[in-house]
């Protein structure tokens, strides 16, 4: 079974041994894709070089983005890691959850936010779920890197077992988040003509609202392009 189809993002990480030992804990596992996105050390450096030890390839490889909506591309569902729990209306999964998730079939990537302060709730409504690493209650913060060879682990213990997805019509193409939030941008246009998000200082949770929505339909590719042509539609109804 290939694992070309898991991919884990660094959302702004800060620290050139974390990202080495990413690529490191990446390689562990036969695992091949490593994302940056807006990482604060230059990359690639020695020092991330020299920490990724024989990981070398994976850092060599690695796609860097200047913002996570970029970084998305054609990933099917995107899994944001938390060491909090979100009182937003996502789905939380937990390690055991995972066993529930195709990856065979579909492109997978888990997010991970940077050292001091993980993700904010906007970049958590990019996600289709959330998930936590049990860990002492009291003391819930664990390293970038020692948070990532956990799930990379899991995942690979998972797809090695075989375990046969919930059954799902090979006709049925799930879209991917480019062709999600493509369709959110269409949306989104036609209402800022007509200057829906307002107040002003509301629209950024909007968007987060809205983003959402859609991202936890698990929509398929037909069913995208029908709501974008619904979208491009009403715009020119105007």
């Amino acid at each position: 079974m290939s694992q070309n189809n898991i991919s884990f993002i660094l959302h702004k990480p800060q620290l050139s041994e974390n990202i080495g030992a990413c690529a490191r804990a990446i390689k562990n596992f036969d695992f091949n894709k490593l994302v940056l996105v807006n990482p604060k050390p230059i990359f690639p450096n020695d020092k991330i070089l020299a920490t990724s030890v024989g990981a070398k390839d994976i850092i060599k490889k690695a796609k860097v983005f200047d913002n996570l909506e970029q970084s998305l591309g054609n990933i099917d569902l995107l899994i944001a890691t938390s060491a909090r729990f979100r009182n937003k209306n996502i789905k939380h999964i937990n390690l055991e959850n995972l066993k529930k998730i195709d990856f065979k079939n579909k492109k997978i990537a888990f997010l991970f936010g940077s050292e001091a302060s993980g993700l904010t709730n906007n970049e958590i409504s990019y996600a289709n779920y959330t998930l936590q690493i049990p860990t002492n209650s009291d003391f819930r913060s664990l390293n970038l890197s020692h948070s990532l060879i956990i799930i990379a682990q899991t995942v690979s213990s998972i797809m090695k077992t075989k375990i046969k997805p919930f059954n799902k019509s090979n006709k049925v193409q799930t879209a991917s988040k480019k062709e999600i939030q493509s369709m959110i941008n269409l949306c989104i246009e036609n209402l800022e003509q007509i200057n829906f998000f307002k107040p002003k200082e509301k629209r950024p949770i909007m968007l987060e609202n809205f983003r959402n929505i859609f991202y936890k339909m698990d929509l398929s590719a037909k069913e995208t392009r029908i709501l974008s042509s619904v979208f491009a539609s009403l715009g020119k109804k105007r």
